[in-house]
């Protein structure tokens, strides 16, 4: 990461614009950042980290949503703004942030607040044109981040390194430096494994207590079903041999839930047998009991039949009566009919005699008939007048049709004449919508034929954009990895130069005495030679080679894929040409919306057309309509004529027929409803004196049929018949006698009965009494048998639940074993972890014995060779171990406590340990390239050859194009130092002052 340019306005101290130029800074390498106390030297740093990230160093957030980041000395319509320049991973970027800021309402009184705006360019070297990426905080926040390779914690600490902070590291204890690393390196993950690894162990000994819990509830389940026959474990959940002594109990208690079963057994056998003896006494006891009963009721219902005898009597004669009457019945049947149909006749007589005139009331039914003959020969006569009276009427109806006829074709006329009156406007204006129509079509055609090459060159044009952006993406990524390959393979001919001259001690490694030498072929080795420090072996120059054989694969496929992408964007180019996408869009559109609006008007044309031939139809059928309503009219004269010569003639005709009625139907109905009185009143009289004779012939038969029968009169032979209710009746009553006799007879002849009556009572409650407790004593058997067995197989289904339970947790319990023994080594607990070191803190140790190792390759140079800083793994006090760091003196050859340094001594140190630190997270963060680096105070506390080493070192750091900006207030540095960034303060808000290194 380089650092170009950074812009300032209304930010911290600053109440103007202000801007630094780092590519004039870092031309010397190294430059210098100076001013007052209170002047805003940090300030500046602040402005490049809240470019960066959002947010300026922790130490200075301050609380709530952040410290005050606009200048108080700043003009009211002025916005705070932070621009950078810089180039990272080989892409040249311009990052733009506005903090929120509350102005002005630009309407009314008050204040608003404006939203945070963050802007991202970057510059394309092809164009020479910055181009923007993105305006969200976040993609911009993730694109840095990704950039860069660290988080805001970790910039800070390598790019603005705070030598106080490493003062302080330098004399912390263990937890100190494992928060500070923590932060650093980013160890969560493990200390995240320490708390799964805790989790796990608390989850699977819950799990482990929960099914000894739950072997333990079987085993009181198995003690409430076996009684008191079981005693259970005395151990709790958890404890070692539970399951053993729940199995043991459970064996002893099915086996003597056996024993219980077998006696149950015998026991229910026993109570069967006296239950059958005591059934088989209760049966005998209950079949002579009802052979006597059924004795003595016979007995009984003898007497009550000999009771009932005379009645019995009785009825056999009142049935004999009732079928000598039955021969009589059919003479009073028809007696009966006959009586009913003279009623009704002469009703009937009665009724249509009250209908005819005085004169013709009390006439036979000859006269009647007569009568009714003229009436109907009358009435025949006036057929002829009825048809003329209804031609009358279709003449009237005729004539008042013609009149309709007339009007109607009047009002065709009419409206044929209204309508043809606009007939040629109608036609112009439908001829002119079909014309319009006809032309968006062929227009529509046209435009049609120039869309799809418009639209062709706009997905050109758009796919030439976005592969101009994949091509620099992966010009940007090819130039990457050819870096990474051109690394790899120095970094193995390095290792590879190394081991080379380091070969006769590799060699040397083996050899032993009185074994010839691989080289020389000497038997005697008294000195061979020794592995020095950075001792390079064959394992690591063959992954070096591996890493560069891997490197210069994957510069290869991204050569590849960058010719692949070139040739598609070439394509795409040829195709789109030069013209933007914009414009083309714009065209595409203009044409898209053209060929809409022709093809919305031509979609018109068919219906337009289709209107033109309607209207010019329905003219053709009023000009005919119009013609057809003439020719009606004139033809229509003729008939009227001779309509009004036959009505008059029909009207004389009909005055002459009517008489006094006021039509020939009036006249008609008369006659037809006097013919049809006669005709009944004759009809009804003959009916009558049929009838009468008819019931006389009856009465004769019935006299006839009484006294054959034995009756005195046809009054008594009806009085002794029975009808089929009363007839049933007495007929069952007979045959129930006679059943009820026969049974009885029956009963009293059966020679069981008769000995069962001869012989003593029979005691049924004594048997039944016996059958009882024969029942109670197997019901209680046959309980105690199924109570037993129940017993037995609710042990059975406990015992085989427990054993699965003790197979299911056996894995559970190994596994329980297998995490507790491991959380306790990664928490530093266990037995095994004989330094009590924690899992983060030995991650944290290898890397605090990187930053070591880096530190003391510059604390050396610092110290002139005095100083070196070592990774200590040893316990201080009763804490753990792991984090230790001392530094060992060269002039004493003893190593002691890094707070023995004087003030000067933990300068460099602190420095050295920065710098050390700031290359190790580098290479943790992904290796991103750090060409702009910052030191923050310390350098008064040097003396002046001291100063001159650090300088020495910090001026090393310049090599690879490396620049560094210390920020300091001692004078020395500014006479040392010729590029320099003055911060000047003032009344106003501080202002910057740049000097090159000319």
């Amino acid at each position: 990461m380089r650092l170009h340019r950074l812009d300032i306005t209304a930010f911290g101290p600053f109440g103007a614009s202000q801007s630094v130029d780092f590519d004039d800074l870092s031309a010397a390498g190294l430059f210098l950042l100076h001013g007052p106390t209170g002047a805003g030297k940090t300030s500046v740093l602040d402005a490049v980290c809240y470019a960066l990230y959002g947010s300026v160093p922790g130490a200075r957030q301050g609380s709530g949503q952040g410290m005050t980041l606009r200048s108080d000395h700043a003009a009211p319509g002025t916005r705070t703004e932070v621009r950078l320049e810089l180039t990272v991973a080989g892409r040249r970027l311009e990052i733009t942030r506005q903090p929120p800021w509350e102005r002005l309402k630009l309407r009314g009184k008050g204040t608003t607040v404006d939203k945070a705006q963050t802007w991202l360019r970057e510059y394309d070297p092809t164009t020479r044109a910055w181009k923007d990426l993105s305006r969200s905080h976040q993609e911009i926040g993730e694109e840095i981040t990704q950039l860069l390779g660290m988080s805001r914690e970790q910039f800070c600490q390598v790019v603005l390194l705070p030598q106080g902070d490493f003062a302080r590291f330098l004399r912390a204890d263990a937890e100190a430096r494992g928060k500070l690393l923590g932060r650093l390196f980013d160890t969560r993950r493990f200390a995240e494994v320490e708390k799964r690894l805790a989790e796990r162990r608390r989850a699977t000994e819950a799990q482990v207590r929960e099914g000894d819990a739950a072997l333990l509830a079987d085993a009181h389940r198995m003690q409430q079903a076996a009684g008191d026959t079981m005693e259970l474990p005395e151990l709790a959940p958890g404890e070692p041999g539970l399951a053993e002594a729940v199995l043991e109990a459970a064996a002893v208690a099915r086996a003597t839930a056996r024993e219980l079963l077998t006696i149950a057994d015998r026991r229910l056998t026993a109570a069967e047998s006296a239950r059958a003896a005591t059934g088989r006494e209760l049966a005998d006891a209950r079949e002579l009991d009802r052979l006597q009963r059924r004795f003595a009721e016979a007995r009984e219902r003898a007497a009550r039949l000999a009771e009932r005898s005379d009645a019995h009597r009785a009825a056999q004669e009142r049935m004999e009566r009732a079928r000598k009457a039955e021969s009589v019945a059919p003479a009073l049947e028809l007696r009966d009919a006959a009586d009913s149909e003279h009623r009704r006749a002469a009703a009937a007589e009665a009724r249509a005699r009250a209908l005819l005139p005085q004169a013709l009331a009390d006439a036979g039914a000859a006269p009647l008939a007569a009568a009714a003959r003229r009436a109907a020969e009358e009435l025949g006569g006036l057929e002829s007048a009825r048809r003329d009276e209804r031609r009358l009427a279709a003449l009237v109806e005729e004539r008042a049709g013609l009149d309709r006829q007339e009007r109607a074709d009047e009002e065709v006329r009419q409206e044929a004449e209204t309508w043809l009156a606009d007939w040629e406007t109608v036609r112009t204006g439908l001829q002119s919508r079909v014309d319009s129509a006809q032309e968006a079509a062929t227009r529509a055609e046209q435009l049609a034929v120039q869309r799809d090459p418009a639209r062709r060159r706009l997905t050109a044009a758009r796919q030439r954009d976005r592969l101009t952006d994949d091509t620099e993406a992966a010009r940007q990524r090819a130039l990457a990895a050819a870096e990474d390959a051109v690394e790899a393979r120095a970094h193995w001919l390095d290792l590879k130069e190394q081991r080379l001259h380091g070969i006769a001690a590799e060699l040397a490694a083996n050899l032993t005495d009185g074994t010839p030498c691989a080289v020389c072929g000497a038997t005697q080795h008294p000195a061979p030679a020794r592995k020095t420090a950075g001792h390079v072996d064959r394992e690591a120059e063959e992954r070096a080679l591996t890493a560069y054989q891997t490197a210069d694969e994957l510069r290869a496929q991204a050569e590849r894929h960058l010719g692949t992408v070139r040739e598609a964007l070439a394509a795409a180019t040829a195709e789109a040409g030069d013209t933007p996408t914009a414009q083309l869009a714009e065209a595409a559109e203009e044409l898209d919306g053209a060929y809409t609006r022709a093809r919305a008007t031509a979609s018109g044309l068919h219906a337009a057309q289709e209107e033109l031939r309607r209207a010019e139809g329905e003219r053709e059928q009023r000009v005919a309509a119009q013609q057809q309503a003439a020719v009606r009219s004139a033809s229509r004269v003729a008939g009227r004529d001779r309509l009004e010569r036959e009505q008059a003639l029909l009207e004389e005709e009909l005055t002459l027929a009517r008489g006094t009625a006021e039509s020939v139907t009036a006249r008609a109905a008369q006659l037809e409803r006097r013919a049809a009185l006669l005709t009944d009143a004759a009809d009804t009289a003959r009916a009558a004196e049929d009838t009468a004779q008819r019931l006389k012939d009856a009465d004769a038969r019935l006299a006839d049929a009484a006294f054959r029968a034995g009756f005195d009169t046809p009054a008594d032979a009806a009085a002794a018949l029975l009808d089929d209710t009363a007839h049933r009746e007495l007929q069952r009553r007979l045959d129930a006698w006679q059943t009820e006799d026969a049974a009885v007879r029956a009963v009293l002849a059966e020679a069981d009965t008769a000995d069962a009556a001869r012989r003593p009572p029979a005691d049924l409650t004594a048997a039944e009494q016996a059958a009882a407790d024969a029942d109670r004593r197997l019901r209680e058997a046959s309980s105690a048998r199924d109570a037993a067995d129940r017993c037995r197989a609710e042990l059975d289904r406990l015992s085989a639940h427990a054993a699965t339970s003790v197979r299911r947790l056996a894995p559970l319990r190994e596994e329980y074993t297998r995490v507790a023994r491991l959380a306790s080594l990664a928490a530093g607990t266990s037995a095994d972890n004989e330094r009590r070191m924690r899992l983060e803190s030995y991650v944290l140790a290898a890397r605090l014995e990187q930053v070591a190792a880096a530190a003391t390759a510059r604390l050396l140079r610092m110290s002139a060779g005095r100083y070196t800083l070592v990774h200590s793994d040893d316990r201080s006090g009763r804490g753990r171990s792991g984090l230790g760091l001392h530094v060992v003196d060269a002039w004493t050859g003893r190593e002691r406590d890094t707070a023995t340094l004087s003030g000067g001594e933990t300068f460099f140190a602190s420095l050295a340990l920065a710098l050390g630190l700031a290359d190790v997270v580098t290479d943790e963060a992904g290796g991103a390239r750090l060409d702009t680096l910052f030191i923050d105070e310390g350098f008064g506390s040097l003396d002046d050859q001291t100063l001159d080493e650090v300088l020495d070192v910090l001026d090393a750091l310049r090599e690879r194009d490396r620049s560094v900006g210390i920020v300091s207030h001692v004078p020395d540095l500014r006479r040392r130092i010729h590029a320099q960034l003055e911060v000047v303060k003032g009344r106003s808000g501080s202002v910057l002052r740049q000097r090159g290194a000319g």
